[in-house]
């Protein structure tokens, strides 16, 4: 076949069929192929290229029409092959998907009975500068998560601006939007705040000049609102082994609650993102805290409701300093990266979908982390009175765990009626610190050893 020719169907075969099926590869102006990224792209494209050993007239029709050579078809199974996860393998993917069939209206989404899934109450004008949604939505697509463990993400806000940001979001599985406001209760009603995992609180609007106070009046609004709301725990429970066309959502999965969720707003979990640090202190209305404490020392930022764009700067210095510090903060956050995927998000190119190729499915095979209860399960004896180096021990030498940190109730050892539910981080305590039954600990769970823990 002359090269002319070939050069010819490949362009045609873009065209026509590879939207949903790209390879990671970058096409330049004279028509060449940019390889940097992944071998295996490349030596795919070889295969359909390669003649077959069969004459024309005894190839007959079949799933593996494009020309791969027969005594390498047995190695690429297209059935086993399907695009799931991007080029690198480090997260989920899915085909591009139109903004428009992600939208929910209000109706749509009281349908569906969201439950553990994640709101994003986005305040923002149809012109205000982009905040890139996808760094928030990426590390929750990990590919050391299973595919039924990634959390539905609802984006409740200003379509006009979400549509801008889409091109980076539209080829994450599990995303919906509904076009409304999040100082609405109706839309927070909606989209069952008060099941969700975590609310997520955001501003995109740019602050004005004048007072620096008001520059997170809108996301404190929102926070209070929530926690203003009462919910109704009377939820009854629906068939989930009924077929009938109704007994599906509007997402097309089945109508099923798996909790009842918060009856009170204040309990509801919840992060907010603030600009100015000194507003941290109109979030808890129960927080005695000194107005001019430090961010640090606060309890919204120490139970983790509260998160500051200053803390970024801080992590620029640490990282700086150290750049082993990034590492540690990629394995929180994703379980890591590859130089491939610095690559590629670095120019800008997004996620690329790519076949599971044994190398690419190996990069699932990475450390996370988990959240341990010391109330029941494999650790539950440490929670009677044993010390901190006991459990570390422990978990490191039984099950291949990694604890760093614990995740106490702010009132453990109050009885009375005005105990809270609160809970605040403590990260790497002392050897000697007493443990409590109601802690749960923070782990570094590693890929091989997840079967065998209770998460």
């Amino acid at each position: 076949m002359p090269i002319p020719i070939v050069k010819k169907n490949m362009m045609s075969k873009e065209e026509n069929g590879a939207k949903n099926m790209m390879n990671g590869r970058v096409k330049v102006p004279n028509n060449t192929v940019d390889d940097t990224y992944g071998g295996y792209h490349l030596s795919y494209e070889v295969k359909k290229l390669m003649p077959t050993n069969k004459s024309t007239a005894q190839q007959k029709p079949s799933k593996l029409e494009v020309g791969i050579a027969d005594d390498q078809a047995k190695d690429f199974d297209f059935a086993k092959t399907e695009m799931k996860y991007d080029s690198t393998g480090m997260f989920h993917w899915t085909p591009a998907r139109s903004i428009e069939d992600c939208i929910l209206d209000r109706n749509q989404a009281a349908m569906t009975v969201l439950n553990g899934h994640v709101v994003v109450c986005l305040f923002a004008d149809p012109d205000s500068p982009l905040i890139g949604l996808r760094n928030l939505v990426m590390p929750l697509r990990a590919s050391n998560f299973h595919y039924h463990e990634l959390k539905h993400v609802v984006i409740v806000g200003a379509v006009d601006y979400i549509r801008r940001e889409w091109k980076t979001l539209q080829n994450l599985p599990k995303i919906s939007v509904l076009n409304g406001s999040p100082l609405s209760r109706a839309d927070l009603r909606a989209v069952n705040v008060n099941l969700c995992d975590m609310c997520v609180i955001l501003s995109a609007k740019v602050p004005s000049n004048d007072d620096p106070t008001l520059a997170d009046k809108e996301a404190i609004l929102a926070s209070l609102n929530i926690k203003a709301m009462t919910f109704d725990d009377t939820i009854g429970v629906l068939n989930q082994s009924s077929n009938a066309p109704d007994a599906m959502s509007p997402l097309g999965s089945p109508i099923v609650l798996h909790r009842k969720g918060s009856v009170y707003g204040s309990n509801v979990p919840m992060i907010t993102e603030l600009v100015n640090d000194s507003n941290v202190q109109f979030l808890d209305q129960d927080d005695d805290d000194d107005p001019d404490t430090e961010l640090y020392l606060t309890q919204p930022f120490a139970c983790g409701t509260a998160f500051a764009v200053s803390v970024l700067d801080s992590l620029m210095s640490t990282t700086y300093f150290n750049q082993n510090a990034l590492t540690l903060i990629r394995s929180l956050i994703t379980g890591g990266a590859t130089p491939e995927l610095e690559i590629i998000l670095a120019e800008g190119a997004g996620l690329r979908g790519g076949y599971s190729t044994p190398d690419t499915l190996s990069h699932r095979d990475r450390c996370r982390v988990g959240q341990i209860s010391l109330s029941d399960g494999p650790l539950a004896t440490f929670g009677e009175g044993r010390k901190y180096q006991d459990l570390f021990v422990a978990s490191l030498r039984n099950y291949g765990m990694l604890c760093i940190g614990l995740y106490r109730l702010r009132d453990a050892a109050l009885t009375t009626v005005d105990a809270t539910s609160k809970r605040y981080v403590i990260t790497n305590p002392p050897f000697d610190f007493g443990l409590l039954p109601t802690d749960q600990v923070f782990v570094f769970i590693h890929w091989n050893k997840r079967q065998s823990t209770s998460q």
